[in-house]
């Protein structure tokens, strides 16, 4: 069985990217459509408290140093506001050796969500970033962002429930970068950053229960140092929807044995309610979209992209 397994990224004791994130100001959230088990048009946030909980989000990011920028919402895309899913922003470096950021935009799978991408689309690019597509207008195979993780070199991706299979080899051609699909299967943890959360080169957040037996047992793995969470745990307090900055991480909620674990571990947890926002099936990481993945440092260029599954190992892309 293939692994995660990269060496030169083992000696590190934090993630480097994680210090400036994408989010898009709550002014249109709402609950128009059921499109997840959270989700249900009967019981709506109150926008007041969502907007309170999403600006104390921001300010303890740039509390902990983070730089944060502010999309503007689309009156006409109330999930918007889960900036994670937008697209895949990546810093590369052009034939001179200059920063080349440039972002891979999501291919939603649900139509109700495919107008969001227009909007970033126009925002990456007067922030100077290159975009690219795998998937448009229900043309192509779906790839949402927040099913992609930068950790130990590579990029890990699930797949399943939105993310496509079929996008894995695209995906790793377009970045040259090497990706490990993993395959969700659990229905309320549709997205990979519900069911994992890198905390440093060694050690991760993890809920088995999301994954088929071959991609749990694959990325546990992995993980030198795995943080196992229950599915309760992961559906009910989100805590595996957080987001990592040097030393602290920033969770909507932590059960007491994580808290335990991950100080022993070296890490300062801060608890940030944004509650309103579990009701559409996200949280702080789906807040959240970093920025700083940079090409050569958190994943390694792998010339024509290469792709690895728990079940059938490396294959080129």
């Amino acid at each position: 069985m293939d692994t995660l397994l990269t060496t030169e990224f083992t000696g590190r004791t934090e993630l480097p990217w994680g210090r400036s994130y994408a989010m898009v100001e709550p002014s249109q959230f709402r609950i128009d459509y059921a499109i997840n088990p959270f989700m249900d048009t009967a019981v709506q946030p109150d926008p007041a408290r969502a907007k309170a909980q999403w600006h104390r989000l921001v300010a303890t990011l740039r509390e902990l140093g983070a730089e944060v920028h502010a999309i503007e919402a689309r009156p006409d895309s109330p999930d918007m506001v889960y900036a994670m899913n937008l697209g895949l922003p990546v810093i590369g470096a052009d034939a001179d050796g200059a920063s080349d950021p440039r972002v891979l935009l999501s291919h939603m799978r649900y139509p109700e969500r495919q107008r969001e991408t227009e909007s970033a689309a126009d925002w990456f690019a007067r922030h100077h970033h290159r975009a690219g597509r795998i998937g448009r207008d229900g043309v192509g195979p779906h790839f949402e962002a927040g099913d992609a993780f930068a950790w130990r070199g590579e990029l890990v991706v699930g797949f399943g429930p939105r993310t496509e299979e079929s996008a894995l080899p695209l995906l790793a051609a377009e970045l040259e970068v090497r990706v490990h699909g993993v395959r969700i299967t659990h229905p309320g943890m549709y997205h990979l950053d519900l069911a994992f959360c890198p905390l440093d080169e060694r050690r991760a957040l993890i809920c088995p229960d999301a994954f088929d037996p071959a991609s749990a047992a694959a990325l546990l793995a992995a993980i030198p140092e795995p943080l196992v969470i229950t599915e309760e745990e992961a559906l009910t307090t989100f805590c595996a929807n957080a987001v990592v900055i040097g030393r602290t991480v920033v969770m909507p909620g932590c059960p007491r044995h994580i808290a335990e674990q991950l100080t022993a571990w070296g890490f300062e947890v801060v608890v940030v309610d944004v509650s309103e926002f579990h009701l559409g099936g996200g949280s702080v990481r789906c807040l959240t979209n970093p920025l700083d993945v940079t090409v050569g440092r958190d994943l390694l260029r792998v010339p024509g992209g290469a792709v690895v599954l728990a079940q059938e190992g490396e294959s080129a892309a």
